[in-house]
């Protein structure tokens, strides 16, 4: 009960550009009792008010945003407030998105697939003075630390449709990210797989096991 009383005085600032994710921590929140939400679609949204001298207790975000990246938003942010209390919501599982957001010192890390009461988890161990990691991004951490060269499940859908033969922009459209967030992807599998071009890369990822000559995951 005292957790939820400390929550319900706290003013909330939710980034997030699909409607769905931002009516859905919103109803989580007003069920504890939070009553001071603001939403953003754009990162511009939220910016605009921090220049007029607004600031929020928990700022929860997206990191990929229509109007821009979600680790400019972060570094935005943290150049007004420095102390600011930032929680990322997120669908990334790769190792170097979330090597990226324990660099910024972000204050929790959550997924969006994951219940609802992560982000009031998140929030009293932030309100306690900790960080908070859901369990399932220790695991990405964990498992990296013990093969930092596998592919992520995501890279594994990313190597598929190249397989393919489809393009950077194919694939971005087909998994619903940007077209840098493929690059990204791409280049982490060069690295990890020891290719020097694409087909290079397939030929690899075929003798390594991680798809099968037809181009489909094993």
């Amino acid at each position: 009960m005292a957790n939820e009383s400390r929550l319900s005085q706290m003013n909330i600032a939710i980034v997030d550009d699909h409607d769905l994710i931002r009516e859905g921590l919103h109803a989580v929140l007003a069920i504890r009792g939070v009553n001071s939400v603001e939403k953003f679609s754009t990162a511009t949204d939220l910016v605009s008010r921090l220049d007029k001298g607004e600031c929020f207790d928990f700022y929860v975000i997206d990191l990929e945003l229509p109007d821009m990246d979600g680790f400019v938003l972060i570094e935005n942010i943290r150049a007004r407030y420095s102390e600011a209390r930032i929680i990322v919501s997120t669908v990334h599982d790769e190792i170097w998105t979330l090597r990226k957001l324990l660099a910024r010192d972000v204050n929790a890390i959550i997924y969006k697939s994951g219940s609802g009461n992560e982000i009031i988890a998140a929030m009293n161990e932030i309100l306690d003075g900790n960080k908070y990691y859901c369990e399932a991004v220790h695991r990405v951490i964990d498992t990296a630390a013990d093969s930092s060269s596998h592919p992520t499940s995501r890279e594994l859908e990313v190597l598929n449709q190249m397989a393919q033969g489809k393009t950077s922009r194919e694939i971005a459209a087909a998994l619903f990210v940007s077209d840098n967030t493929i690059e990204a992807h791409r280049k982490a599998l060069f690295h990890k797989l020891g290719a020097i071009n694409a087909v290079d890369l397939i030929v690899k990822a075929v003798e390594k096991g991680y798809i099968k000559k037809n181009g489909s995951i094993r």
